[in-house]
């Protein structure tokens, strides 16, 4: 299992890494400044490349795209419309939640909240990876 990782804070992406490690989920993590960059990378079109199966923790407010802008584009395309996303942001606002759920993620997490969601988090990606990629 892979993670693509978009976010534009340097600082919370390493928290994030330092959180899965933590709770030893070492897969291998592709960081995306962007939602442009995340797009290129996942269509195979940048230099830094990810395996599948793989997951994309995303950010909602980032520069040039925004995480909902990013998460719509990456549901309109056919290739990539099944990537399972996770939303990890600062927003707790019922209307960023609203408008991420309506993308299809499969979870919302407030950064502030990171620390005590990140062991549920950590056991429910081991349980999924255990039934997406065979041992």
């Amino acid at each position: 299992m892979s993670i693509l990782l978009v976010e534009d804070d340097d600082v919370a992406a390493e928290a994030v890494v330092r959180g899965l490690h933590k709770h030893g989920l070492n897969w291998p993590v592709v960081f995306a400044e962007d939602g442009v960059v995340a797009l290129e990378i996942l269509r195979g079109t940048h230099a830094r490349r990810i395996q599948k199966p793989l997951l994309a923790f995303v950010d909602l407010n980032m520069p040039r795209m925004s995480g909902i802008e990013f998460l719509q584009s990456m549901r309109a395309d056919p290739e990539l419309r099944g990537t399972v996303a996770f939303i990890l942001t600062t927003s707790a606002a019922d209307s960023d939640r609203a408008k991420a759920y309506q993308q299809c993620i499969a979870g919302y997490i407030v950064k502030s909240a990171v620390g005590p969601q990140f062991s549920g988090l950590a056991r429910f990606l081991t349980e999924y990876h255990s039934a997406v990629v065979p041992a």
